[in-house]
């Protein structure tokens, strides 16, 4: 919270609220740090989830605290949902009008994005050694299930790595929208939400309120980057092995996803909208870069579209990136992995006595990751049916509660409908709001980290 404060100072913003909550968040890890013994093990499986889980619950808590104590958020529930929103990179807003946010809380929003969007738990698995905790644990965690692995012998190293990384492509992006013409504190806030897929923008209308192609086309490169297996950039940038990353199928499984939907969209848009070509082209491969991304910026205001590109945007959601990157949803290799596993039991059915093995790429796939698989889709639908009949509860519609679960689950941000991108989450009941600040953590965390804490098998001894 320092830099948003000193910012705010040199520009003369109120700036007791960051003076407060660095005091509060200053003083209560302290506190902690005192109290705490030193551990000198490395963290159990189910240490380093209880932990994931905490460190995430309190970026949120003690991260709403300027915004619960400047006079634009009404009650706790609202700062605790933007917090939520920044730090899951969802994107999500209760603020019908952003622009009137002093300078230094716009900062603190786009931050939260940039920190959310490589992790606050890589960030701590560089810290937590230097206090005696290894960082295996929690590395295995935050990436549970996705097809993730080290890139150097020790995790600090890895996370180190990682971070030079996210920084460098965060610098390359504000020096790209400053050469186009941007101003700096606005390239800097929109450099820090869409190389997070945060999509916290400092405009009411989003990137749309530039009105340039270019800035525009910079935002789409680096969006789609941000959406790539982190573990190929390092061998990019760093290795120069360039044929190993070309050739990782889940990339081209996502470059290929996000080529189809443009030209479906596009057509749409051209068709049934009745769109010039050139403006089709350029708001289809925006949007559908933004929201496969989990990024939310927004060129056009899509909730005026027919509804068949709305759809198509609403399965994207569920999509996301690759794993190992910024972004949320389900990720594209669990994706391709149901589509191979769904042919193998249609070949099954015909071929009773066949034995078929499942791959990505050349790597086999073992059962028990499979059987993994379908279980975290199971568990994620789930989760997302009984969110949406929470919704419900509180007299939110159908379509409403399934776009706002969506876009707030899987880490998009605008939704659909009275959530869409010309509207905000700032009318929905306060219960509401806490349904959905919860489904952001779980979508972050890919749902069994935070929801094997519920489990009785979890606390047992």
């Amino acid at each position: 919270m320092t830099a948003p404060f000193v910012y705010g100072l040199s520009r003369g913003d109120a700036s007791l609220p960051f003076l407060y909550s660095i005091a509060i968040t200053g003083i209560t890890g302290g506190l902690l740090f005192i109290f705490s013994g030193r551990l000198k093990s490395e963290l159990t499986q189910r240490e380093g989830i209880l932990l994931i889980v905490a460190v995430w619950a309190a970026c949120s808590l003690f991260g709403c605290l300027p915004f619960y104590l400047s006079p634009y958020y009404p009650n706790f529930t609202d700062a605790f949902f933007e917090a939520a929103s920044g730090f899951t990179t969802t994107g999500a807003t209760i603020l019908a009008d952003v622009e009137v946010l002093p300078h230094n809380l716009q900062f603190w929003r786009c931050f939260s994005n940039w920190l959310g969007g490589m992790g606050v738990v890589i960030a701590g698995i560089a810290v937590l050694p230097l206090v005696g905790i290894g960082g295996m644990s929690l590395y295995q965690a935050e990436f549970s299930g996705a097809r993730s692995e080290k890139l150097r012998s020790r995790i600090l190293e890895t996370a180190r790595a990682l971070w030079k990384i996210y920084f460098g492509l965060t610098v390359a992006l504000y020096l790209a929208l400053r050469w186009v013409g941007m101003g700096r504190f606005d390239a800097l806030c929109h450099s820090f939400s869409a190389l997070g897929t945060g999509g916290f923008s400092t405009r009411n209308s989003g990137i749309a309120a530039f009105d340039s192609l270019a800035v525009e086309c910079i935002v789409i490169i680096f969006m789609l980057l941000a959406g790539v297996n982190f573990t190929l950039h390092y061998r990019f940038w760093v290795e120069r092995r360039f044929q190993r990353v070309f050739s990782d199928v889940e990339l081209r499984f996502y470059l290929m996803v996000a080529s189809i939907a443009t030209t479906v969209v596009l057509l749409s848009l051209i068709i049934r909208d009745a769109y010039a070509p050139l403006a089709a082209l350029r708001y289809s491969i925006f949007q559908v870069c933004s929201i496969m991304t989990g990024t939310g910026l927004v060129s056009e205001n899509y909730g005026n579209w027919s509804s068949f590109p709305q759809l198509i945007l609403l399965a994207l959601m569920f999509f996301g990136g690759c794993a190992g990157s910024t972004t949320g949803g389900l990720k594209a290799s669990r994706i391709l992995m149901l589509i191979k596993v769904i042919g193998r039991e249609f070949k099954r059915m015909v071929e009773r006595r066949g034995v078929f093995t499942i791959r990505l790429g050349r790597q086999a796939i073992p059962e028990h990751t499979i059987q993994s698989l379908l279980n975290l889709m199971y568990l994620a639908f789930l989760t997302y049916f009984g969110s949406c009949l929470l919704l419900s509860i509180y007299g939110i519609d159908v379509f409403m509660s399934i776009s706002a679960v969506a876009a707030c689950m899987f880490n998009v941000g605008p939704g659909l409908d009275q959530v869409g991108p010309a509207f905000h989450y700032g009318d929905l009941p306060m219960m509401a709001k806490w349904v959905l600040s919860f489904c952001m953590v779980v979508g972050r965390l890919e749902f069994y980290t935070v929801l094997v804490i519920f489990s009785r098998a979890f606390w047992r001894r």
